[in-house]
């Protein structure tokens, strides 16, 4: 069985964007790796199984395209509404808390947070199928 170790994402400024990540959701760096034309980095928490691969290109200046393909990635906290706050207060401009429903049923409370590139990241509720 395959099992999933990393999602990749590439990003202009290796220190916003590890900053943004370390505030936001508390993901240091596990390991870095320097080549002659890009930087790998990858980030983790002590509750991760997954990492986040920031690659850096050296040489670009431009904004990278995200296109109509890219979704978000997703984590899940143990407390929403003080995770909102705890990133409102240290100035990483969260959305709305919104909630879903399926069948009448709340399937999901969440927000979205945007990085320094503009990817997106959906926050939830920890509970259901959102563990």
């Amino acid at each position: 069985m395959a099992k999933l170790i990393h999602t990749m994402i590439r990003v202009l400024d290796e220190a916003r964007s590890v900053e943004f990540y370390d505030k936001a959701f508390g993901l240091k760096i596990a390991d870095r790796f320097e080549f002659d034309g890009f930087i790998l980095i990858y980030l983790a928490n002590a509750e991760a199984t997954h990492e986040l691969e920031l690659t850096v290109n050296k040489g670009t200046s431009e904004p990278y395209d995200l296109g109509n393909g890219y979704g978000h990635m997703a984590v899940s906290v143990d407390d929403l509404d003080a995770e909102h706050a705890r990133m409102s207060s240290v100035g990483l401009s969260p959305k709305d808390i919104k909630e879903i429903t399926h069948n009448g049923q709340t399937l999901g409370r969440f927000f979205f947070i945007e990085d320094p590139d503009g990817y997106k990241t959906e926050v939830l509720q920890r509970a259901g199928r959102f563990q």
